[in-house]
């Protein structure tokens, strides 16, 4: 944990990326209490002048006034900016999934209709920058992230310029900005770039994607922008014969050396990506793994099933940088169980979900997955869970601790099990699984009503029962619990007690829908 307080709001945690421009670093936004990323930039540091330095602060409010008029799903959010010390900071959306290098390296060889969908999502992203205008300049498989539902987002349009006559005067006056194997012959060269710069990179991306490789690849940065000038791409089905030819054929065009000879615009490219695109509701009856570009195009609109914040290949990375080396060694337990502490005390609920999440393997190795210390981390990981509204990651927990505690034949087990059935019987409810929770409270409240020491619990278990007897449509049964149930709450905690006053209120309303 770094703990530096950035603008006096964004706490860092962990570098995620880093780079010839800066770092990418985790963060919390502690007036929100939510996840961001934080892009540090220090001019007088990477630039070789001060004119230099005072371009690259000029790019960096470019940057920030230009990705803010841009609106678009497929494009990583940027909420703030600003500057703090001699650091330029930018905080942005933090995305989760894999970055489309990786992807790629784990899916070889690409399926083609993944790669077409992912090239007609970039085309839709592309179609929105360029009519701002802005050209972005740096489109390589680093700079995508495939989310876990398959749609794809566009990070770092930070080397990015607005098509006007003063921002492109600053943007010659350094060395191209781009990555070789990307660049397009007109931007080797230092011309004026356009939207189909941005096209031609795209056609490159989407040869990476069907071959394997980059089309012109080289020892020399020179070497590379000398092949894009003057050699021409291998055709893909000489590479992959079972491709269409109409995907080989656009690969082509996008990989024209002349700019008059590429395609319009991004919307003529998507339209002859369109009828390679899957049909809307042709998925097959197996379900769609996480991260299926397809996914968007076979089940548009679908909620992705899985809400987990942990998807099986994926890395979490807002920037599209070099990943920094992970740490040497696990959290120290003890000082994290008082950080947590702390950040529970401060409202920091967010982050210490994150740093219980964090320090349970290293618990779990030092004292064995079934010691005390374990499971006090793991009922405190599943209560902030809770607090912080992420019952189905709760849910797990909760269960894993139930059979824990059902291994033991003590009281005191046999109380802690109810208690985590009894709260995973309310992350069913707040999941919306009625008829689930409905029959865990069932089973639950004999065993709460044997303890007379707790006579609270049993009426709360018999109040959660009216309510989702309710919401499954059985007036009937909700109607005689509640009446039962306004009785025993008068007797315990008298008839002016918020209780019998909230069952009353149901009981009245009730009443005059059966009316």
């Amino acid at each position: 944990m770094n703990g530096r307080i950035i603008a006096g709001r964004y706490e860092l945690a962990t570098v995620i990326g880093q780079g010839g421009m800066g770092q990418v670093w985790t963060a919390y936004d502690r007036r929100l209490d939510r996840r961001v990323a934080v892009k540090l930039l220090r001019p007088d540091r990477m630039a070789g002048t001060d004119s230099a330095a005072d371009e690259m602060r000029r790019r960096f409010v470019r940057e920030c006034r230009v990705t803010a008029q841009v609106d678009h799903r497929g494009l990583v959010t940027v909420h703030d900016a600003g500057s703090d010390g001699d650091d330029l900071y930018l905080v942005m959306q933090y995305v989760e999934g894999a970055d489309l290098a990786d992807h790629l390296a784990e899916h070889e060889p690409y399926p083609w209709p993944w790669a077409v969908s992912v090239a007609a999502q970039l085309c839709s992203v592309l179609s929105a920058v360029h009519a701002v205008p802005i050209v972005h300049r740096d489109l390589k498989p680093r700079n995508v992230m495939v989310r876990p539902d398959g749609s794809v987002i566009v990070l770092d349009l930070g080397v990015a310029s607005v098509m006007d006559a003063d921002t492109t005067r600053l943007t010659r006056t350094g060395s191209p900005i781009g990555s070789p194997a990307y660049m397009a012959p007109e931007q080797a060269m230092g011309g004026a770039v356009g939207p189909y710069t941005d096209l031609y990179a795209l056609g490159v991306l989407l040869h990476e994607l069907l071959s394997g490789n980059v089309p012109f690849a080289g020892s020399t940065a020179l070497g590379v922008l000398h092949r894009h000038l003057y050699e021409p791409p291998v055709p893909l089905r000489q590479l992959r014969p079972e491709l269409p030819q109409p995907l080989e054929d656009l690969v082509l065009r996008l990989l024209a050396k002349d700019p008059l000879h590429r395609l319009a615009d991004a919307q003529e490219a998507y339209e002859a990506l369109a009828p390679l695109l899957p049909a809307p509701g042709s998925a097959t009856a197996r379900p769609l793994g996480p991260m299926n570009p397809t996914r968007p195009f076979l089940l548009p609109h679908a909620p992705w099933p899985e809400r987990s914040a942990t998807v099986p290949g994926a890395r979490q990375q807002a920037e599209a940088f070099v990943p920094a080396p992970p740490a040497p060694s696990g959290p120290d337990v003890a000082e994290a169980v008082e950080e947590v502490k702390r950040l529970l005390d401060q409202g920091g609920i967010t982050q210490a979900v994150d740093l219980l999440g964090s320090i349970l393997p290293a618990a779990a190795a030092e004292h064995g997955e079934h010691s005390t210390v374990v499971r006090t981390l793991r009922k405190q990981y599943a209560a902030t869970l809770m607090d912080d509204g992420q019952y189905r990651r709760a849910l797990p927990e909760l269960r894993r601790l139930a059979d824990d505690y059902a291994a033991e034949s003590t009281p005191r087990a046999a109380r802690q099990r109810l208690r985590c059935q009894y709260d995973a019987a309310q992350c069913l409810e707040q999941l919306g699984e009625a008829v689930a929770a409905l029959d865990e409270y069932r089973a639950l409240l004999p065993h709460f009503e044997s303890h007379p020491d707790d006579p609270a619990t049993p009426l709360d278990i018999r109040r959660r029962i009216g309510h989702l007897l309710l919401s499954l449509g059985d007036r009937q049964a909700a109607h005689d619990t509640l009446v039962s149930l306004l009785h025993d709450a008068e007797r315990l905690h008298g008839p002016h007690h918020p209780l019998p006053a909230e069952i009353r209120h149901t009981l009245q309303w009730l009443g005059q829908v059966r009316a």
